[in-house]
């Protein structure tokens, strides 16, 4: 197997705070409220990588009707996740429910959430093979 070197940073502000850049230098704000700081707020860390996982999914999805011609208008993917309430809090499960608007064929659809499931989306690769994964999808008028 091929693989790529990619560098992240994190870098701690205060508190519980944290800026988050990715490769591109596209930053954004992680951490948590304090009573003494509740100005200070960022996105958690936990919910950062559910956000991840749906971001990289939509993405695949997306382009994959883009490239069949699917008069996509709209994509909202909920995500519902179990979280273990003992240390380290791992995710044991994972539901994604694709919204989608547009006159999209529903087996172009289905087709493009399981290439991105099952083959493009890196985030899911990682987390797919330590905890139940499942979705499905709505076309909504």
């Amino acid at each position: 197997m091929e693989t790529k070197t990619k560098q992240v940073q994190l870098e701690w502000l205060r508190s519980r705070m944290f800026v988050g850049t990715d490769h591109l230098g596209n930053s954004l704000a992680i951490g948590y409220q304090r009573e003494d700081e509740p100005h200070a707020q960022g996105i958690n860390p936990s919910d950062l990588l559910l956000l991840a996982a749906a971001s990289c999914s939509a993405y695949d999805v997306v382009q994959i009707l883009e490239k069949g011609k699917q008069p996509l208008k709209n994509l909202k993917v909920d995500v519902s996740a179990e979280q273990s309430q003992e240390a380290p809090y791992p995710y044991v499960s994972l539901h994604f429910k694709y919204r989608i608007k547009g006159d999209v064929d529903p087996k172009k659809m289905q087709r493009a959430m399981q290439l991105s499931e099952d083959k493009y989306c890196s985030v899911l690769a990682t987390l797919k093979p330590g905890l139940t994964f499942t979705s499905e999808y709505e076309i909504e008028d």
